[in-house]
Order: structure tokens, then sequence, then C-alpha cells
């Protein structure tokens, strides 16, 4: 068997590992991988977004299989031009990853399928944005008025793919929500509490459409599923930590841990999540003519029992997936084949009861700038410790050792017998490890470990 993961991050490490689990024998390749999966696989120096090249290495190696990691290759069409080429892989097309690649299409998507989400706007561009803000949003924080008639002096234009609406309801206070339309590594999303900062952020988006939104209350989860097209085969739980700092402070980032299972998610949250959200999604897709086949990933707000949709991400999630593959007990070659087989109804996923804790270790600065190939020391020791993985996310080998090659670098995942436990051994593997300028978040899981104590 032959595979080509397509990646470099923590996602694609915690892949190889997986797969290398299930099938010790299989030769695995990335594109372009790091220094922990050179350990494990063969990497390959070809860009993800150098779809042509990928296809021809494909080819050449008569790869069984292709699994697309990251969101941008996916964007760029590489299903499509696998599929067209005859190669198989595991994604979705173009037109499906936009539930992903844009928010506005998604938004609007939710509406037609009554979907639960937050109550939003779309605006065309950065110049529409800002005129309803001077229009609309009063100077300073405090309640805004339920609904709204889109003035026509806010800009608002009528084109292919975006209406204007009148009359809608946007948020019934602040803070208020900014998102970037396309594709921007987990940090496309303001959170504003002012006027100011609303247009601060609207300044900051080079290019629309933009989505406004209301800001949910509750207790945000991750849904991870499997697709077939008809099927759908839903992952355990987990929460990931977006902000940089503790408690939840700070800008977002592409995630500074995560945990599985996320207790917030019942087995009622479960089912309403399969029967509000994902179901009529899947169905709506097919329905629109953007069958998905894939990952579809639900960043959830859960209120009160009840979930709404917050985004789709259309693969999986970073550093969710390290938490998640260390407690899948299945054999991870079969889920894919029975995926792109359409069979997915045949699988019954089984999990190691232990919940995991995953804590990113990331270069000082990060998500703003940060130096690269600074000299990691402990990785040798760390790897000692019990029930404990190194996942490499942004590492690169140099003849003096392993290196810095980006802002997440590791993300260090442990089992325990509870949250506790798996928690205590990260942070012990993680106090081993040391670079100039490393930074992680020493609360991850905190508040399922505020459940545990209650």
């Amino acid at each position: 068997m032959k595979v080509l993961i397509i990646g470099s991050g923590g996602r694609e490490h915690a892949l190889v590992w997986k797969l290398k689990q299930s099938d010790p024998s299989a030769s695995i390749f990335c594109a372009t991988g790091n220094a922990g999966i050179a350990e494990m696989a063969e990497c390959v120096d070809i860009s993800p977004l150098d779809l042509n090249s990928l296809v021809a290495f494909a080819k050449k190696q008569g790869i069984d299989w292709t699994f697309v990691g990251p969101e941008a290759p996916l964007a760029a069409g590489i299903v499509d031009r696998f599929r067209h080429s005859g190669c198989p892989i595991l994604g979705p097309t173009k037109e499906a990853a936009i539930l992903e690649s844009s928010k506005s299409f998604t938004k609007e998507f939710c509406k037609r399928h009554h979907i639960p989400q937050a109550n939003f706007s779309v605006f065309p561009d950065a110049l529409a944005a800002k005129k309803y803000v001077l229009n609309v949003i009063p100077a300073k924080a405090g309640i805004l008025s339920e609904q709204y008639e889109i003035p026509a002096s806010a800009g608002m234009t009528e084109r292919e793919g975006m209406t204007e609406r009148e009359g809608m309801t946007v948020a019934s206070a602040f803070p208020l929500v900014i998102k970037a339309d396309g594709l921007a590594q987990g940090k496309g999303v303001r959170i504003c509490k002012t006027k100011e900062e609303v247009e601060a952020a609207i300044a900051g988006i080079e290019k629309g459409p933009i989505v406004m939104e209301e800001f949910l209350e509750g207790e945000e989860a991750s849904f991870i599923a499997f697709c077939d097209g008809n099927h759908i085969l839903p992952f355990a739980t987990s929460q990931d930590h977006k902000r940089i700092g503790e408690e939840d402070t700070g800008p977002n980032t592409g995630g500074m841990g995560a945990y599985s299972p996320a207790p917030v998610v019942t087995p009622e949250v479960v089912r309403k999540v399969m029967e509000k959200i994902l179901i009529p999604t899947v169905r709506g897709m097919a329905t629109e003519g953007r069958t998905f086949v894939g990952v579809l990933y639900a960043g959830l707000m859960i209120q009160n029992g009840e979930p709404k949709l917050l985004e789709y991400n259309v693969r999986l999630g970073d550093p969710e997936t390290q938490s998640l593959l260390v407690r899948l007990k299945n054999n991870l070659f079969e889920i894919v084949e029975k995926t792109l087989q359409g069979t997915l109804n045949q699988v019954s996923l089984v999990w190691d009861p232990r919940p995991s804790v995953c804590v990113m270790m990331a270069s000082g600065g990060y998500p703003g700038s940060y130096k690269t190939g600074a000299l990691i020391s402990g990785l040798e020791g760390a790897k000692e410790c019990p029930d404990t993985v190194l996942f490499h996310s942004g590492t690169l080998s140099r003849p003096e050792g392993v290196v810095t090659n980006g802002g997440r670098v590791l993300g260090v995942t442990a089992l325990g017998s509870d949250y506790n436990e798996a928690a205590r051994k990260a942070y012990i593997a993680a106090a081993m490890i040391q670079w100039e300028g490393c930074y992680y978040r020493r609360d991850i899981g905190h508040r399922v470990l505020e459940r545990e104590k209650r």
C-alpha cells in the first residue's frame, strides 16, 4: 500500500503516525512533511499548492490514495485535479470546499437550509462595511437596535452569490464578530466590543466580502465527521483553545491546544448536531450540486444544550486531530478506503476511553511575527514519557539537530485516566523541551478540569 499525505503540520504528523500504527508495512509519502514525519515517512519537496507536480508524483509512484491535510490545496481544487487524472484522493472538490473557503457562502447556505447559526450581514467589500458602520452602529458600545433597514448610503450592492436583505437582524448587542471571507489559517475572526474595534477589524481586511455577525455566548466545541456523500461517520468530540493567552485572552491562533472528548457535547447534543446541522448540510450540498466527500468539521457554540454553527472547515482540525487520533482504535486505512468507496455505513468506531490533552508549543511572538531556526532540546527525553506522543508541527531537521520552522512547533499529546492526569503528563513532557522563545499555554483543558473539581 502506497499513500500520499499533503501537508506539513501536526495534523499530518498525527495522520502518518496513525497510518503506521494501522499498517507498519505501508509506504507513506508526505508533501512536504517535517522533522517528525521524516522519521516514519518519506518527505517529498513539493509544495501542497503545486498541483501539477503532486499529480505527476502520485502517478509515477503508483500512489493508492492521497489524503489532503490543509485547506488551501482543497480550495485550490486539488481534488478535482487528481480525480481528472484518475488518482484516488480523499477530500471535497473545489465546489464543496467553498464551505470553508467562503464564509459568506456558508452563512447564506445555512440560511437557505435552516441550519442554526448567528444572525449576520454580508458586505461585498470593506467600503460597504465601513459605510454601514458609520450609518448604523452607534459611536459607543451598547445595545444595538434589533433590526436595521440597510440605508442606501451604506453602499450595499447586489451581485452574484450575494443578496442585499432589508430589515435583517445583525445583532442585539456588542460585541460584534467580524470575519474575513476567505481562508485565514484560523486567524480571520475579530471579536469587537466597540465601534472603533469594528472599524479597525474592517480596515484590516484587504478584500471582501466581509461577514458581520452577532456574538454567540456559550462553550465552543469541535465536531468532526468523515462523509462519503451519502453517509456521515462522526468522530469523538473535542475542544480547541483558539486564543493565544491563558484564560482565553488575546488574538486567535490556529489552535494552542485541545482535548478529547468534550463533555459539553452530550449524547443529546450529538443528536441535535447530526439532525440540525450535519445532515441538513450534507443533504443541502448534494441538492445544490456540491456533493461532499471528505472530512467535515463543524465549529460549534453550545449554550443550554443547544448547538449553533460557528463555521465549517472541510478538513481535519489542528490540534484536534492530535487529541483524537491517539484515542482512535480503528484501522485508519479502512476508514479512508470506506469513505472513498461510499460505504462508511459499514464502519463502527472504537475509542480509547481515556481522555487526551494536546498542548501546542509555539514560537515566541506567534500569531504575530516570530523567528525560526531555533535549536530544540529535550525531544529524546520527552519521547520517553509514558502515554505521550510528540507531534511535530513546524520543525526542520538540520545537521545540528531539530530546529523550529513555524509559529506552532510541537503538539505534546498525552492520555490519562482522567483529564487532570492527561494534562499533567502532557505538561511534564512539555517542560522537558526547550528552545529560545518557546511559549505555550499552561491552562489547556481548563474548562473540563473545572468540571472535574465539582
